[in-house]
């Protein structure tokens, strides 16, 4: 099983086979790049057109607000909503769903006549472009995973971050030109041949997900993707914009309602089998929770400085729409340039700190800046946040594919972007407080004063955050993002005859002398040997499979390789006859209240949840199929005999005295079981290649100087002509 405090398990869906040539090429990352940046862009680019839509419909430019909160709102819903529909039913469907969505909303859009109808536009636009994001996230990881990368290389994620981030800054200055040369409507129909185009491309170059949609019964589709959480975080979400929408006026009952509906919804999430808003992880994992509140309080200080300053720009400066969008383009350029230089970088602890200290310095500088300010410092000054911007979406972006778990990474994506847009409707009523009476550089300055505490508090986080040191540290001694996972280092040292062997002393007469034969290499990391190894009985002989479940498989190099050779053992257990014992790690309610508070791994399990019994995250994977008389094991610790079942008995039944195991982690469930076995007299036979663990190194140490001291250690290619030596 994995180490404390590892939560991280792989993606429910795969490509079928590695990627041929580049699998990051232009073909698979231009559609995911396009994609994800259209939720920024028309997050944006709608402020410049604000004026003359209320102009157009004769209404209030005041009411028009509510087409820049009903996106927020509906994205911040729909992102992590997005993510979980990718995980259940595929990030590629769900990513293609979005886009035509998106394109039906710009349809919508362009022949609207009424607001009512520009809101159901922008309903749909937050809805559509939401899939974006998550759907990439789980795309690119699925890809790295299928080409054998230990990570994808960090180009591709700065590319999502720097679309997504350089668009929202551009956005005002796109919807200038757009709306100063083609009117309000552009700002809707522009995503026509935008979406257009993505859609091409997605079906040109994104494999199909390679799972078929299992939809099951209303009842059980609602539990798998937890629908009453969906409601419950929505419901919670839309009373507190309420409440932020009606600042500087304190509407009590609306924070009311959102305190209660939230403490429902954790109440509720704290009981899901498969919760939408894992509580426990948001507890456990302070280093993925920070993140989320790092990134929100960030954002909140840009979009302040984005809305805020063009509000300002346009009625204090006198410029138009088209002009404050100008103003507003190098920081856009600073944001791109930021996120490039950032995600070159494998280390974001520094880079954070970084975008904390400019956001302050933006801030600082911003309470010096009013009517008579010369308009190249007020570039100046947008160009600061610019670099706040940039740096600070990527470095959260790396901290969020480090920290969340695979299995939930669409989700955990979309939680990201859902607390940004959190902190861009607190911006909104930030900005309305302060401009209330009016805009007016006493506003300006009252924002600014807000942005100062906002990045002070980002900052004494980021320097306080033990966890990004660590971080850093481990991920500068991982191989490069891209790069494919190594095999574990080969020894240094000479390689050394094993002492001769002999059989135990107590003797059993059931247990059989059998020829030996030799096998084929010298590399005990991977499973060959120059000893003389004994051949196996597979009428006497039992395949343990441990742990083989999306909960551990995240947390070893190269999952999908050892989950294919365990699956080729199976293969050979089918066809010879031996015995097959699954194995599997999962806590039912008795099981988590058992654990004591001093049992680090398992205290740190339960605190999590997810070891939880009866989720999808704790199964034998879908590629392991047991048949009826197979022997499935639940443990509820790290050894496969400390289980619900008595192992040994069931064995002794089927009068099995030889093991042959695979499993995860090596120093886990594999390093504990076939020490206890050993200790039982069992002949044991371990397939190193069916074998991983998170630490190459420690696996290499175990399989070359403590497993050969107990065990055969063989590949499942010896096993065939082992079985074959025994006939």
């Amino acid at each position: 099983m994995p180490s404390a405090g590892d939560t991280r398990a792989p993606e429910r869906t795969s490509e079928a086979g590695a990627p041929r040539g580049n699998p990051f090429g232009a073909r698979f990352v231009a559609p995911l790049y396009l994609g994800a940046s259209l939720n920024p862009v028309n997050s944006s680019i709608i402020a410049t057109a604000l004026v003359a839509i209320a102009a157009a419909l004769h209404i209030p430019v005041g009411d028009t607000a509510i087409l820049i909160s009903s996106l927020y709102l509906t994205s911040a819903l729909a992102q992590p909503a997005a993510g979980r529909l990718a995980e259940e039913f595929g990030p590629r469907r769900i990513f293609v769903a979005g886009i035509t969505l998106v394109l039906v909303a710009g349809i919508v859009g362009s022949l609207a006549h009424s607001l009512t109808a520009l809101i159901v536009a922008r309903v749909l636009i937050g809805a559509g472009t939401s899939a974006g994001y998550p759907a990439a996230m789980l795309l690119i990881r699925r890809r790295a995973e299928q080409a054998g990368h230990a990570a994808p290389p960090r180009e591709v994620l700065g590319g999502l971050s720097i679309t997504g981030a350089a668009t929202v800054a551009v956005g005002p200055a796109i919807g200038g030109l757009l709306i100063g040369g083609a009117g309000w409507r552009a700002a809707f129909w522009i995503n026509i041949p935008v979406a257009a185009v993505a859609l091409f491309l997605a079906l040109a170059g994104i494999a199909r997900d390679p799972d078929p949609v299992r939809f099951g019964s209303p009842r059980a589709l609602a539990s798998r993707i937890d629908l009453l959480g969906m409601l419950g975080f929505g419901g919670s979400l839309t009373a507190l914009m309420i409440f932020l929408d009606a600042l500087p006026r304190l509407d009590w009952p609306a924070l009311a309602a959102a305190l209660v509906l939230a403490a429902a919804l954790a109440g509720w999430e704290l009981r899901a089998a498969q919760p939408f808003l894992d509580v426990r992880l948001l507890v456990a994992n302070g280093a993925l929770t920070r993140t989320y509140l790092r990134n929100g309080l960030t954002l909140m200080g840009t979009y302040v400085i984005l809305y805020g300053l063009t509000q300002w720009l346009e009625v204090a400066r006198g410029l138009s729409a088209y002009q404050a969008g100008l103003m507003l383009m190098p920081m856009g350029v600073l944001t791109a340039l930021a996120a490039r230089v950032v995600s070159r970088r494998a280390a974001v602890r520094w880079p954070l700190i970084a975008c904390a200290v400019l956001l302050l310095v933006g801030a600082v500088a911003t309470l010096f800046v009013g009517s008579g300010t010369p308009i190249a410092a007020v570039i100046c000054v947008t160009a600061v946040f610019g670099l706040t911007s940039g740096a600070g979406t990527v470095a959260n972006q790396t901290v969020l594919y480090q920290e969340a778990p695979a299995a939930a990474l669409g989700t955990a994506s979309g939680l990201l972007r859902t607390f940004g847009y959190i902190g861009s409707i607190a911006s909104a009523a930030i900005t309305g407080t302060a401009f209330h009476r009016g805009v007016s550089d006493n506003g300006l300055h009252s924002i600014a004063w807000v942005l100062v505490a906002i990045s002070a508090l980002v900052l004494v986080m980021t320097v306080l955050d033990r966890q990004l040191a660590r971080a850093d540290r481990h991920h500068t001694n991982q191989p490069p993002a891209g790069a494919r996972n190594p095999g574990p280092a080969p020894s240094t040292e000479p390689t050394r005859a094993e002492p001769t062997r002999t059989e135990p002393t107590r003797t059993e007469p059931t247990r059989t002398e059998l020829p030996r034969t030799e096998s084929r290499s010298a590399d005990m990391t991977t499973g060959t040997h120059t000893t003389p190894t004994p051949a196996l009985d597979p009428a006497r002989t039992a395949l343990l499979l441990m742990d083989f479940q999306p909960v551990v498989l995240g947390a070893v190099p190269d999952p999908q390789g050892v989950l294919a050779r365990a699956g080729e053992a199976l293969a050979w257990a089918r066809t010879h006859g031996a015995h097959v014992v699954f194995v599997r790690v999962a806590l039912a309610d008795k099981d988590a209240a058992a654990v004591p508070a001093h049992n680090k791994t398992f205290s740190q399990a339960v605190a999590a949840g997810y070891l939880t019994d009866g989720t999808a995250a704790t199964a034998v994977h879908e590629s392991l199929k047991a048949e009826e008389d197979d022997l499935t094991v639940r443990k509820t610790r790290i050894s496969a005999f400390a289980s619900d079942t008595d192992l040994p008995a069931e064995l002794r039944a089927r009068n099995v005295d030889t093991l042959v195991l695979a499993g995860l982690t090596t120093s886990g469930v594999v390093l504990t079981t076939l020490r206890q076995a050993a200790d039982e007299d069992y002949r044991l036979f371990l397939l190193a290649d069916a074998t991983a663990d998170p630490d190459p190194e420690v696996h290499r140490v175990l399989m070359e100087k403590v497993f050969p001291h107990q065990a055969e250690i063989i590949s499942t290619a010896d096993l065939a002509a082992l079985s074959t030596a025994a006939l």
